[in-house]
């Protein structure tokens, strides 16, 4: 049996499609292909709080496709969520209509809350120390999502119009900063020694060069490191000499922004990078969806 998970973001879309394994009672999942396609929605959206029709085009088209490859994939169960640049286009709903009829795929534009909710559900902590505390932090093209948890129970959980288009187009607002700040300060003043976890593109591909060894954190002074070295090149040496993808090369940098100032305010040593990140959570929230129904 398979499922599929579409994400919506700023920055691409991504349609992961997995094998659901069913053992003993336990449910879990292999991931079977995973596509993405780097629309950039966040450049329309943050900027003229609007998606145009080139860029809802290919979304359709997108959609169309993935579309076509679930039914291939002869996938039994899909959710579809848009996050930060739909929830701001004021067209969004207009673009949702279009993905139906013209993709046939029904997409729910969801909100900050949910959307970190969402990547909760990825359970990325399972694979490490359950008796610690840790902060989520995913960063996207157009927010950050937080999530604090002690002992396996989510603490607070908040999402911030803080994210890498947003700052490369000089969206982000200095107030928005200001309230991150504090909501870190505020949650996480009450532990000691708090880890954190990174999910999203971004810390996924900083950790694969940082060539660090599997399954161990990556130092904050590690990650500083790699920002100083990742911004002593031209976005295009960063594209020519480094081998970064052309829409990685760019938001690599706002997003090590992000993390280094979130790890910075937490008082955070090391980050631990699952490799998981939104469409591993919809799968679970898909997983958790139909088999409470089944046992």
């Amino acid at each position: 049996m398979r499922y599929a998970a579409i994400d919506i973001g700023s920055n691409a879309v991504r349609l992961l499609i997995a094998d659901i394994i069913e053992n003993n009672g336990s449910i879990s999942f292999k991931k079977n292909t995973l596509i993405r396609v780097p629309l950039r929605l966040g450049d329309d959206a943050f900027l003229n709080q609007h998606i145009s029709d080139k860029k809802a085009d290919d979304l359709v088209k997108s959609m169309h496709a993935f579309r076509n490859l679930m039914d291939v994939y002869k996938v039994k169960d899909y959710m579809a969520f848009a996050t930060s640049a739909m929830r701001e286009a004021k067209n969004g709903d207009e673009v949702v209509a279009r993905v139906k009829n013209e993709g046939n795929i029904d997409l729910e534009i969801i909100h900050g809350q949910k959307e970190a909710k969402i990547i909760y559900a990825s359970h990325a902590e399972q694979t490490i120390d359950k008796n610690k505390t840790y902060l989520y932090v995913d960063v996207g093209g157009g927010s950050t999502e937080l999530s604090l948890f002690s002992d396996g129970e989510l603490f607070a959980s908040r999402s911030f119009n803080i994210g890498t288009i947003r700052m490369l187009d000089n969206q982000d607002k200095e107030e928005t900063w200001s309230e991150m700040h504090d909501f870190i300060r505020e949650h996480t003043k009450v532990f000691k020694g708090v880890y954190g976890i990174g999910t999203g593109g971004n810390i996924n591909k900083l950790y694969k060069l940082s060539e660090e060894k599997n399954g161990m954190p990556l130092s904050f002074a590690k990650l500083k490191t790699l920002y100083n070295y990742l911004n002593s090149f031209s976005l295009k040496d960063r594209i020519n000499v480094l081998g970064l993808n052309q829409d990685r090369a760019d938001v690599i940098i706002p997003a090590c922004e992000i993390y280094i100032t979130v790890l910075k305010w937490a008082n955070i040593k090391n980050i631990y990078v699952p490799s998981v990140g939104m469409v591993d959570g919809i799968i679970q929230t898909l997983i958790e969806k139909n088999f409470t129904k089944t046992y």
